[in-house]
This record gives structure tokens, C-alpha cells and sequence, in this order.
């Protein structure tokens, strides 16, 4: 959720799951404030909701700032991973260098996306992009032992996880209901996008510049992130506070609960398996350069098998989220699930590059139900839980896709790359079933949540 998000919306979660804590206020800020008309009611034009959600000012710096710091990101990868091979012309050390870029938001996203919730979301974003573009600029120094490129580069990715908790979790305030749906979809697809041109871009300003001066540039990045937030969203009070006689809770205990609320409900539990299942159908793309070899090709064969996914899951997500309307949308997630999965099945029959790239494209479009079960988990999570809840499931995640790949990679040691793919298609394609099922029972009950929030904030 990628992508697996203030306000004191009503939503009807199982008492149990709720927190115990207050949250900040007795309404929501108005939807859309920067001069725009709240939100309309749930059987308004959903068609409308991509031109409706970019007229709002507060959405449109939130998107430029995930835009600046999603470039940033991508170009810190390939600018240290030069560096860092500059220095030592490893391989191996080099390869730890790009694991370190995953590591962080495995080990901070339980607890740090926490943070989201305790204190003023604005705030949050602007801190942690302050913090990372300085850590970034830092690693630009020149003669920094290898050790201490690898200190700062892990710190400079863990403010990603309170940023992105925030970023997700302010976006509820500000749009809502058909608005919010139609706002994660453009950041997915933008990240999607981005990955795609991040990946071309990246590398050619790093052969243009030296990689320190790289570095050094990248951290302007984050900087004007945080003042594209500073300037253009407004501030808002922490979810969570200190009010009505309650203390503030402590960043374990929120995590704790976090965790239960998340669990405890059958609707979050499936969206986030839902989206772990990521960890199969991305097998392909963890193998890219084997496969890429296998068919005799080299870089560029192995770019195009990395890109496919995103292709696929740029044009999928503009479908679902344009063509199909709300109910279908929601009752779809199961059915495409399974779908992702089922193009690796044909890896069995050894294709070629094309097929390769036409398959993981498929997959890609099937995929695109991550962009809706990413909205579905936001609307439904109450408000003062909602960034520790996207932290949790983005960690997950980012685990499931590792642990994915690390064992497919291990697994191409001693057996067919091909027949690796094939079984993790067949292992996803069965664990989508086994959630598809009762999705079926939960889809209604889901779209009646995304529905409620939005109606309780207009």
C-alpha cells in the first residue's frame, strides 16, 4: 500500500478496535479548504473525482511534495549505489548498499509511523523532510569512510516512514469519500510513473555529475518538499492529544494497539493481506536480471522486465479508477488479486522477452486493485489510528516483497528461474483465492465504511 493516512470522523468499527484515545476536535476541518466546496455526497458524480480533487490547493502541495521527495528518493538510490562503487568497485558491497535502501522501512515503519498520530501531521512531514535532505546532503561529502555512507544513508531513509504515514493520513483531511479514492490514485500512479522515469533520469544526471555533487543537489529535493507542505497545507492539531483529562500514550502503546486495531478487524486484516500479496507477483521483477540473461539479453532486457509491472499497473489503475464506478471497483479487489498472479503461471512455457514484458503487464493491471484497497484501508481506519495503521502495512510490504525476492533469488540457485516464477504465481494465485472468498461477504460492508467517512466529513 504503497504505495499498503486529521479529522474525528464517524465510522462504525467494532468497539474493540477502536482506540482508547480522543481525538483531537469534535469536527473535521472542511474537506478541500483552500476555497473549494466540501466534498459531495456519496451518490454524487464519482467521474468527477480526478478533476474535483486536483482544484483543491492543499491536495495539489501534497502531491508536488510526494513528487519532489518520491525523485529524490530514487535519485539518492542510484547516486550512492555509484558512489559507494566508485569507491570500492565491489559488487557485494555495492548490492549491501541498495539493500540498505529497504531495510529502514522494515525496521521503523511499526513504530515511527506512530508518530503521524501524536503530533500534528504538517509538522511531521515538514520535520522529516527537513531531517532527510540534511542526512542526504551530508552523505555528498567527500572522503566519508564506506561505513559511515552506510550509517547515514539508513538514517536517511527512516524519516520516509513518519513522512509517508503523515502525508497519507493528512490526505483524509483534507479529501474525502470518491475525492480520496480519485487523490491515492493519482499518487499511485505518479509513483508509478516516477519509478519509470526515476530509473532513466536518475542515472543519466548521475553520469553527467560527479556522484558527491549528485548527492549534495538530492538533497534539495527534501528540502523543497518540506516547504512546498510548510506553504501549502494548512495546519491542523494532532489527532491524539492530551485533552479531556487523557494523557498522551507512549510510542509503544500506540503501537500495540495500532497493531490490534488493525487485526482485530476483518475488513483491515484482508485489505492488508491483500496487498502483502505483492510478495509473489513481484518475484518477477526481483529475478529480472537472470531472466534477462536466460534470453540473451543484457541491462536494457532486464530494465524492460522491472518496467513491465509498472506499466501494467499505470494503465490498470487509470481504468479502474476512471471507468468503473465505486461498487464494482470495491467488489472487484478480490477477483483481480487472483488475477495478478495468474500471468506468472505461463512462465512454465519458457517466453520470450516480449511475452515476458506483455505478461508482467498483465499482472501489472491486475495489480491495480492495490490502489483501491489502499484507499478502502485508509477510509476505514479511525482517524487518530490512521498513520501507524499505513505504517504497519507498508512495513509488511516492504517485507513480504523482500523476503519475496531474497527467497525466489535463493530458490534460481538450485533450480529452473523459470520454475520459481511459475510456483510463486501458483502460491499467489492460491493465497488471493483464500482471501477472495470471504471478500466477497466483506466488499459490501467495506464500500459502506468508505461511504460513511466521507458523508461524516461533509
Amino acid at each position: 500500500m504503497g504505495n499498503p493516512r486529521t479529522g474525528n470522523r464517524e465510522f462504525d468499527v467494532p468497539e474493540h478496535s477502536a482506540p482508547s484515545h480522543p481525538p483531537a476536535g469534535s469536527r473535521p476541518p472542511p474537506a478541500g479548504s483552500g476555497g473549494t466546496a466540501p466534498d459531495p455526497p456519496p451518490g454524487g458524480d464519482w467521474r468527477r473525482g480526478y478533476r474535483e480533487v486536483m482544484a483543491v490547493r492543499e491536495f495539489r502541495a501534497i502531491w508536488v511534495a510526494h513528487a519532489l521527495s518520491m525523485s529524490g528518493g530514487y535519485l539518492l538510490s542510484i547516486a550512492v549505489s555509484a558512489l559507494v562503487y566508485d569507491r570500492t568497485g565491489s559488487a557485494l558491497a555495492t548490492g549491501l548498499t541498495m539493500a540498505l535502501t529497504f531495510l529502514p522501512q522494515i525496521v521503523g515503519g511499526p513504530l515511527l509511523s506512530g508518530l503521524a498520530d501524536l503530533f500534528p501531521r504538517r509538522r511531521v512531514i515538514v520535520v522529516s523532510e527537513v531531517a532527510r535532505g540534511l542526512l542526504v546532503a551530508s552523505i555528498g561529502i567527500p572522503g566519508l569512510p564506506i561505513p559511515v555512507i552506510w550509517v547515514l544513508l539508513f538514517c536517511s531513509i527512516l524519516p520516509t516512514v513518519p513522512f509517508s504515514a503523515a502525508r497519507a493520513a493528512l490526505m483524509t483531511d483534507i479529501v474525502q469519500g470518491e475525492r480520496y479514492v480519485a487523490g491515492s490514485a493519482i499518487i499511485n500512479i505518479t509513483s508509478q510513473v516516477g519509478t519509470l522515469i526515476g530509473l532513466v533520469a536518475g542515472g543519466a544526471l548521475v553520469a553527467l555529475l560527479d556522484p558527491h555533487a549528485t548527492v549534495l543537489i538530492d538533497g534539495l529535493a527534501f528540502l523543497l518538499s518540506a516547504l512546498v507542505i510548510a506553504v501549502g497545507v494548512r495546519a491542523r492539531p494532532a489527532p491524539i492529544t492530551e485533552g479531556g483529562g487523557a494523557r498522551r500514550p507512549s510510542l509503544w502503546t500506540l503501537t500495540r494497539e495500532g497493531t490490534l486495531l488493525v487485526f482485530r478487524d476483518s475488513r483491515l486484516r484482508s485489505l492488508a493481506l491483500f496487498g502483502w500479496l505483492a510478495g509473489f507477483y513481484m518475484v518477477p521483477y526481483g529475478l529480472a536480471n537472470p531472466l534477462a540473461s536466460e534470453v540473451g539479453g543484457g541491462a536494457a532486457a532486464a530494465g524492460l522486465i522491472m518496467a513491465g509491472p509498472s506499466i501494467g499497473a499505470v494503465l490498470g489503475g487509470l481504468v479502474l479508477t476512471r471507468l468503473v464506478s465505486p461498487g464494482p471497483r470495491v467488489r472487484l479487489v478480490g477477483l483481480l488479486a487472483v488475477a495478478a498472479s495468474l500471468p506468472l503461471l505461463a512462465w512454465v512455457l519458457h517466453p520470450p522477452l516480449w511475452a515476458m514484458v506483455a505478461l508482467l503487464a498483465l499482472s501489472g493491471m491486475c495489480s491495480s486493485y492495490q490502489f483501491v484497497a489502499n484507499a478502502a484501508f485508509m477510509l476505514c481506519v479511525p482517524s487518530d489510528g490512521r498513520g501507524l495503521a499505513f505504517g504497519l502495512v507498508a512495513a509488511g510490504l516492504q517485507a513480504a516483497q523482500g523476503t519475496g525476492i531474497v527467497l525466489a533469488s535463493l530458490a534460481a540457485e538450485f533450480v529452473d528461474k523459470y520454475a520459481v516464477v511459475t510456483v510463486a504465481g501458483a502460491l499467489g494465485a492460491v493465497a488471493a483465492v483464500a482471501l477472495a472468498v470471504p471478500w466477497s461477504r466483506l466488499a459490501p460492508e467495506t464500500l459502506r465504511g468508505m461511504e460513511g467517512a466521507g458523508s461524516a466529513a461533509g
